[in-house]
């Protein structure tokens, strides 16, 4: 009987794109939760991009790149005045980047850029040295040089061929960080880590799980689930707080997730949960096809006749159900399930129908999450 139903399960995951999850994930605290003051932060610029071999902005249609390329001509001492330019080897692009946690001035960060215009291409641009900007207005890293695109495109007289993008790119390590955050590690009473997945039992077992830690090395309770995403740990006397952080970043813990069921109605894949059960139900699926083929005749008249050559219409029609099993679904654990959900022997997009329905009938007893 092992033997059948793992015949089964390996056919519907490949067959339906069914994905099990284990049955319990023990994971570390530094992969399921972060800490609150060691957060990134987002910065945000505007830029030029110069250097393009006449893929970039049409100034006529971007106004804003040639007021961008006016400016940056006048800072460096050179007048503009007298002529309008021509020139599409320029592109005016925003530049992004993630300001990481803790980190000092001189160190260097990835950025990404994309265009504002109508360039049609970044590839071989120099990104112009643009200043990054917080949520505070002020300035933390200035980035420039050599933008990688990933994408391609080729045009000729007939034909085009396109493959990713072309207007958007990066520049490893362009960011050169010129000002800390303000917050210091060190200089807090507490540590305040936040679940990626909020969860009050995952949560709980986590201050379990230092407080475990806290009593065999220093003697006492340090941690506290607040809510649902939040662990506060108190820091004891005389503990260093990289060195505590390190200890319990390791601890290894259980979490634990909702039952839910995930569906993808574009590329037909399932993901169904452990803990997902289904009340005892009985379903049944069958499909209708009909199908209509036209095969026209031509109809030649007699010989010396005064005919006219005809077009005689054949039409042929057939009328098909497949399925109609009727099958007995009762999901006490996920291989069951899997089991009874193969048994019927549907396609994806008629599971789908099938979890939609017994959602609706109130036999599943999980979370149902249409993407």
């Amino acid at each position: 009987m092992r033997t059948f139903l793992g015949k089964w399960l390996v056919a519907l995951a490949a067959v339906c794109s069914i994905a099990v999850t284990p049955v319990e994930a023990a994971s570390r605290i530094k992969d399921v939760a972060s800490l609150q003051s060691g957060r990134e932060n987002q910065l945000i610029g505007y830029g030029l991009v110069v250097g393009l071999q006449g893929t970039g902005d049409s100034l006529r249609s971007s106004p804003f790149t040639e007021q961008s390329l006016r400016a940056m001509l006048q800072n460096l001492g050179i007048s503009t005045q007298g002529g309008d330019s021509r020139s599409k080897n320029i592109a005016a692009v925003l530049v992004t980047a993630n300001l990481p946690a803790f980190a000092s001035p001189g160190s260097r960060m990835d950025v990404t850029v994309g265009s504002l215009g109508d360039a049609t291409s970044l590839r071989g641009g120099t990104l112009v040295m643009t200043s990054l900007s917080g949520a505070d207005g002020q300035i933390y890293a200035v980035a420039q040089g050599s933008v990688v695109v990933t994408g391609f495109n080729a045009q000729g007289s007939a034909a085009t061929l396109n493959q990713g993008i072309t207007t958007a790119g990066r520049v490893p390590n362009g960011a050169i960080i010129e000002r800390e955050l303000p917050s210091k590690f060190k200089d807090g009473f507490n540590l305040v880590m936040q679940l990626r997945n909020p969860d009050f039992s995952t949560a709980v077992g986590m201050a379990e799980a230092i407080n475990r830690y806290s009593k065999e090395q220093f003697g006492g309770r340090i941690a506290e689930a607040r809510d649902s995403q939040t662990v506060v740990i108190d820091k004891p006397k005389m503990a260093d707080l990289s060195r505590l952080m390190a200890d319990i970043e390791n601890l290894v813990i259980e979490t634990d997730v909702p039952a839910r069921v995930v569906v993808n109605e574009r590329t037909g894949t399932i993901v169904i949960g452990q803990d997902v059960r289904i009340s005892q139900v009985a379903v049944s699926y069958g499909t209708l096809t009909v199908q209509v083929t036209e095969t026209p005749t031509v109809v030649q008249p007699e010989p010396f006749s005064r005919g006219q050559t005809a077009v005689e219409p054949n039409t042929t029609i057939q009328a098909s159900q497949d399925g109609g099993t009727v099958a007995i679904l009762n999901g006490s654990n996920l291989r069951t399930l899997v089991a009874g959900l193969n048994s019927i022997g549907v396609k994806p997009d008629g599971i789908i129908s099938i979890l939609q329905g017994i959602k609706t009938a109130g036999a599943l007893q999980a979370e149902l999450v249409l993407q």
